[in-house]
């Protein structure tokens, strides 16, 4: 078979490799979806990453599938079943470090039933929607940490595929006055049918005039400030976050989910005077069974984030097209059934 391998910087490439075969407690399975992420785009450019195994990097994390084969020591997992893969469990690293990548037709998942490895998918949830859950819980865990309270006024900078999963959280959590920041104009679109109140596109409005008007006006200090209680944080630009303390009201919270690869200098007064809190937010597969309960409810519409599929032989296609981040959402790679 095939797998997606980043060989050098920039450089990836379709490398023919064997299909897996299980070992006592390893499952194989059929990938029907895998995502493009942000970190696949990070790892293409820097070459890839250090991989336990030695070798080049296998690519792909946002996974759901049929389990193919099962090991003779795997309890609680079948033939057949429909799963969204937890790339991390059971420290398989699985597109990020290990031996394996979700970018081929099998995927081999080591130690299967241990650390919620496999996630069974519901028979009313499209397969595809499985690839979802990965991004998703990185949405639902920001939510989590911003501690979240229904009436709270939140601003979401970024509506990439991270934002949008944001949004959708957000909403399923309760909140309804939600402003989405970015400078893409389709993805904003994409964004208010996912539930924004507001958008705001910088390159042709004032972010925080709308904000204001959004959220409306407060003071600190006898300084002017806005209403807004949660801010969550997915685009990595330095500005975004010095202008959120300068313009944060007392007890602002701010949840940081976007990869900063720069040391930044930030008025670090203002955490004390404005009793500001601030929260890293990085997912490692908790809020997966969260997440799927959130699509089988069907309270959530998440169709919108993705914008395009594309069959795994046109992969390089695909790639380019979630480079464009002026027209692209979430891209999903598929594979036959």
């Amino acid at each position: 078979m095939q797998q997606v391998t980043v060989v050098g910087p920039n450089d990836v490439q379709l490398v023919e490799t064997r299909e897996p075969k299980p070992g006592p407690r390893d499952v194989v399975v059929k990938v029907a979806a895998c995502g493009i992420c942000g970190s696949d785009l990070g790892y293409i450019a820097m070459g890839g990453m250090p991989v336990s195994s030695g070798g080049p990097l296998a690519l792909g994390h946002e996974i759901s599938g049929v389990i193919h084969a099962v090991g003779e020591a795997v309890e609680g997992l079948k033939v057949g079943q429909r799963v969204a893969v937890n790339a991390e469990g059971a420290g398989n690293h699985i597109g990020g470090g290990g031996p394996s990548g979700g970018f081929a037709p099998y995927l081999l998942v080591r130690n299967a039933s241990e650390d919620a490895c496999l996630h069974p998918l519901p028979e009313s949830l499209p397969l595809h929607q499985g690839a979802l859950v990965e991004p998703l819980g990185v949405g639902m865990h920001a939510v989590h940490r911003s501690e979240l309270r229904p009436a709270d006024k939140v601003v979401v900078f970024g509506a990439g595929p991270i934002g949008l999963a944001s949004i959708v959280c957000l909403r399923y959590r309760g909140a309804t006055d939600i402003v989405a920041v970015d400078l893409s104009d389709t993805r904003l679109a994409i964004a208010e049918r996912l539930g924004a109140r507001v958008v705001c596109n910088p390159a042709s409005a004032e972010t925080w005039e709308v904000i204001r008007e959004a959220h409306g006006r407060e003071s600190v200090h006898g300084m002017p400030a806005v209403g807004t209680d949660v801010y969550v944080e997915t685009t990595g630009a330095p500005q975004v976050v010095r202008d959120v303390f300068g313009n944060a009201k007392l007890g602002t919270r701010l949840v940081v989910v976007a990869v900063y690869k720069q040391e930044i200098s930030l008025p670090f007064l203002d955490v004390m005077a404005k009793e500001l809190t601030i929260r890293g937010s990085i997912a490692l597969g908790h809020e997966f069974a969260e997440v799927i309960e959130m699509l089988a409810s069907g309270e959530v519409d998440v169709s919108p984030m993705v914008t395009h599929e594309l069959g795994f032989e046109r992969f390089m296609e695909a790639l380019e097209t979630a480079r464009q981040t002026d027209r692209a959402g979430k891209v999903l790679v598929t594979f036959p059934s």
